[in-house]
């Protein structure tokens, strides 16, 4: 009824009709597009057809991907109806889809590699009643590849540290003059998971934002970045999920929602920042104007601890020497996709389940040895 073209809220009698749709109970097959999602934004525009499949032709559309998509494209396919690749010529790409046969790849280690050679992650949170977050970051940044791991803590989180992580070097850090050194040793700082924003987060951050490293920002660090209390620095990766992103945009969550490849560029061009908006459909923005969109996952992964997880995989792939961008792209792809295999075990996903199914994703597209 209502094509890719389709911009406002649905009317009548397109309301009634798409209303009798959803209540037969009958097999839904959508043809290009379901009626009431927009092909830009993945945005319901007041009601859509939720249907089983949707066949969809000529060229993806970015609004299948992201946004409420998930909740009524069900199977896609594609068909190109053979159409004249001329006809195609300097049209343009919205975005990258990224799948496994267009990744990033990390580069395979020689015979006679070394850690010193695939980075230092400092991971820097974990305030009082948080700890956790940044023991998740931290595994997830050693089980990712990177050559040295160390995390920044509160002194009474160092021993829980040490007996899950033996293998990471824990700092209990009373006030930032104790991070100054090691930031002296290290390659690439994971600054926010359970950071707080009290006075003790605030001052790591403070010392962090001036360290001139390459740096992910996420969870609390991207409060206070909003709330005006420090700046970023430039060429960093930011991982907001869309409450964080619409406090660093002074919007609404639902304004973001509303277009969320509109908010992505929007953050990544005000921080000149690569940038991860996270969700369904997870999108990376690049300052250059480079947009991917994964729209892998699934709903188990509706969980605490996600974030975490990426944030530490995101770090690790930098210090192994990956861009930003292309980091970033693999990282949300391979955290995207383990949650798509442990979600198939079906509710009850702990963020620590994804990173062993990570870490086998990684060797699978990038062995280590070839």
């Amino acid at each position: 009824m209502l094509g890719p073209g389709w911009a406002g809220d649905v009317r009548e009698p397109y309301a009634s009709v798409i209303a009798a749709i959803n209540a037969s109970g009958l097999p839904v097959v959508a043809v290009d597009i379901p009626s009431g999602l927009c092909a830009d934004t993945g945005r319901i525009l007041g009601c859509a057809v939720r249907a089983d499949l949707t066949v969809t032709f000529i060229g993806l559309k970015l609004g299948l991907f992201t946004g409420d998509a998930a909740n009524v494209v069900g199977e896609r396919v594609f068909n190109d109806l053979h159409a004249d690749p001329r006809l195609l010529e300097g049209a343009p790409i919205t975005a990258r889809r990224l799948t496994a046969g267009n990744l990033p790849r990390l580069a395979a280690r020689r015979g006679a590699s070394h850690k010193g050679q695939f980075g230092h992650v400092l991971l820097i949170g974990g305030d009082r009643g948080l700890g956790g977050a940044i023991l998740l970051s931290a595994q997830s940044a050693l089980r990712s590849g990177a050559g040295m791991v160390s995390l920044a803590t509160r002194p009474e989180h160092v021993p829980a540290a040490l007996a899950r992580i033996p293998e990471a070097m824990a700092l209990g850090a009373a006030s930032a003059n104790q991070l100054m050194d090691l930031l002296q040793k290290v390659s690439v700082l994971v600054v926010g998971p359970g950071l707080g924003q009290g006075a003790w987060g605030r001052s790591l951050l403070s010392a962090a934002a001036n360290a001139p490293l390459p740096q992910v920002w996420d969870a609390d660090a991207l409060n206070l970045l909003a709330e005006g209390r420090v700046s970023l620095p430039k060429g960093c990766v930011i991982t907001p999920h869309p409450g964080e992103a619409a406090r660093l945009l002074g919007l609404s969550t639902a304004q973001v929602q509303a277009d969320r490849p509109a908010a992505a560029h929007a953050l990544s061009k005000k921080y000149t920042a690569v940038v991860v908006l996270k969700g369904a459909g997870s999108l990376i923005a690049c300052p250059d104007g480079r947009l991917a969109v994964c729209h892998q996952g699934h709903p188990a992964m509706a969980a605490a601890g996600l974030g975490d997880v990426l944030a530490g995989l995101v770090g690790a792939l930098l210090a192994q020497g990956m861009d930003a961008f292309d980091a970033t792209c693999l990282a949300v792809w391979l955290h995207a996709n383990a949650g798509e295999r442990q979600g198939k075990f079906g509710r009850g996903l702990a963020a620590s389940d994804l990173i062993p199914a990570i870490r086998q994703l990684l060797e699978e597209q990038a062995p280590c040895l070839k």
